[in-house]
C-alpha cells in the first residue's frame, strides 16, 4: 500500500500471452521479510491490531445493547417491497451507527499498528510498543494524531454497508423468485457475494485511510520519495488517482507493475 517495492518486477505473460511486468506477490515478500527481519518480522503491528479488533468487537456489542434494534417480521414477497425496503434501511442505519462508533474507538490502535508495520521500509524503531507509541503520538501530534485517516475509513464503511445491503435487497426481491425451491439458499449467499464485490469498489477508501495514518509522521514510508506530505485525504486521493494507483496493494498474488515501470525500485 505504501508503494515500497524493494524487489524488482519479473516478466510474465497475461491471459492473452503478452509479456507484462509482475510485481512480487505475498509469498515472495513474506520470504523477503523473513530474510531481513526473521519470522518475527511477519508479525509487526500484531499487538495493536489485535487490541483494535477487540475494542471494535466490544464497542459494537455495547452499542447494540444500548440501542437495540426492534425486531421486524421477515419480508420477501414482492407485494411488500416498501415494507421490506423500510426494514433494510432501518437495519442498515443501525449497523452503520455501530460501525462508525466502533471505528472511532478502535482507530487509534489501527494507526499505531500501521506505523509499526511500515517501519520495515526505513528500518526504524520509533514505534516499539503500544504504550510508548501512544505517548509519542500524543506528544508529537496531539489528540488528532490518533485519528488521522479516520474520515476515509468511515466513508468506506458507510458506502460499503449501504451498497451491499441495498444491492442484496434488490437482487433478492426482483431477481430471486419466491416460487423457486432454492430461493432461501440463494438469498442467504447474496449478501456475502455483494460484500466481496462492493469491498473491491470501496478499497480506495481503505488505501487512502491507511496512507494518511502513516503520512508525514516521521517515518520514511510516509515521506518523499515514497509519498508527498499530503495536506488532506482528498489530496492523497487525487494524487493516487492521477498516478492510477487507487487500487495499489489490493491484490496479494497477481500484481501488475504500473506503467511506466521505470519507477522501480522506489528507494
Amino acid at each position: 500500500q505504501v508503494g515500497h517495492e524493494p524487489l524488482p518486477p519479473t516478466v510474465g505473460r497475461n491471459v492473452l500471452g503478452r509479456k507484462v511486468l509482475y510485481l512480487p506477490g505475498f509469498f515472495t515478500y513474506a520470504r523477503h521479510i523473513v530474510e531481513v527481519d526473521g519470522k518475527r518480522g511477519l508479525f509487526r503491528g500484531l499487538t495493536p491490531r489485535l487490541i483494535s479488533s477487540t475494542l471494535s468487537t466490544i464497542t459494537r456489542g455495547s452499542v447494540k445493547k444500548a440501542f437495540p434494534l426492534e425486531d421486524m417480521e421477515h419480508v420477501s414477497n414482492k407485494d411488500d417491497v416498501k415494507t421490506s425496503l423500510r426494514k433494510v434501511v432501518k437495519e442498515t442505519s443501525h449497523e452503520m451507527m455501530m460501525q462508525c462508533v466502533s471505528r472511532v474507538v478502535s482507530h487509534p490502535l489501527h494507526v499505531i499498528s500501521m506505523r509499526c508495520m511500515v517501519q520495515f521500509v526505513g528500518r526504524e524503531v520509533k514505534y516499539s510498543g503500544v504504550f510508548s507509541a501512544i505517548g509519542r503520538i500524543f506528544k508529537e501530534e496531539g489528540i488528532l494524531g490518533f485519528f488521522v485517516g479516520l474520515v476515509p475509513h468511515i466513508l468506506g464503511d458507510v458506502i460499503f454497508l449501504w451498497c451491499c445491503n441495498l444491492l442484496a435487497h434488490f437482487i433478492n426481491t426482483y431477481a430471486v423468485d419466491d416460487n423457486f425451491s432454492q430461493a432461501s439458499v440463494i438469498r442467504s449467499y447474496t449478501k456475502f457475494v455483494m460484500g466481496i464485490a462492493v469491498s473491491m469498489l470501496t478499497y480506495p477508501f481503505l488505501l487512502v485511510g491507511d496512507l494518511m495514518a502513516v503520512n508525514n509522521c516521521g517515518l520514511r514510508a510516509g515521506l518523499p520519495p515514497y509519498a508527498p506530505a499530503f495536506t488532506s485525504w482528498i489530496h492523497c486521493w487525487r494524487y493516487l488517482s492521477a498516478q492510477g494507483q487507487l487500487f495499489r496493494g489490493s491484490s496479494l498474488l497477481f500484481r501488475r507493475a504500473p506503467v511506466p515501470a521505470t519507477c522501480f525500485p522506489l528507494d
